[in-house]
C-alpha cells in the first residue's frame, strides 16, 4: 500500500504494508538508520522517536497509525531547541559508553524538555523510564538532562 509520511520536515511516499512498523520504515525504507532496532516490543527504548513531539516506540508503532502527524527522529531532533541542549549536555557530560541505545535516550530527553523544561528527579525518572542503558550510565543522563534544562532557564533569564 502507498502511504505518505512526514519525516523530519519532508514528506515521503513508501509502498509498504500498513502494519509495518515505523522503525522499519525509517530504517529499511528511508536509509534513517539513527533510530535503532533493540528488542521489537517496547521495552527498550532504542527506537524512540517523536510523533507529534510525542516520545514513541517506533518498533511497536504500525506505520499507518502516524497518518498526517509529524515523526522527527535523532536525525533532526537537534534542530529543536530541547533537541539541540540534550545534545549538547549528551557531550558535555560525556553521557555515551558503547552509544546502542543513545538515540533513545536523547529522543525521550527532549521530549521531556520539550513539555517540561524544569523537570523535577521525579519527572526524569517517569519520562525516561523504559529506556534501557546495558552500560549503566544512568547518573551521567540525569546530570545530562539537569544540565540540558539548566541551560534553559539561563536562556530564558537572558543569560
Amino acid at each position: 500500500m502507498n502511504l505518505s509520511v512526514k519525516v523530519n520536515g519532508k514528506k515521503h511516499s513508501v509502498d509498504v504494508d500498513d502494519d509495518t512498523p515505523l522503525l522499519w520504515v525509517l530504517r529499511d525504507v528511508l536509509g534513517m538508520t539513527g533510530t535503532k532496532f533493540g528488542c521489537g516490543k517496547a521495552l527498550c527504548g532504542a527506537c524512540t522517536v517523536h510523533v507529534d513531539g510525542v516520545a514513541t516506540r517506533s518498533c511497536v508503532t504500525p506505520v499507518a497509525s502516524v497518518g498526517t502527524a509529524e515523526i522527527t527522529t535523532i536525525e533532526a531532533v537537534g534542530a529543536t531547541d530541547a533537541g539541540a541542549r540534550v545534545q549538547k549536555a549528551w557531550l558535555d557530560v560525556e553521557v555515551v559508553q558503547c552509544g546502542y541505545c543513545q538515540s533513545g535516550q536523547i529522543m525521550s530527553a527532549a521530549a521531556l524538555l520539550a513539555g517540561n523544561p524544569s523537570p523535577s528527579d521525579a519527572d526524569i525518572d517517569d519520562a525516561m523510564s523504559g529506556n534501557i542503558c546495558r552500560c549503566g550510565t544512568y547518573s551521567r543522563i540525569r546530570a545530562a538532562i539537569k544540565q540540558a534544562a539548566q541551560s534553559a532557564a539561563r536562556k530564558s533569564q537572558g543569560g
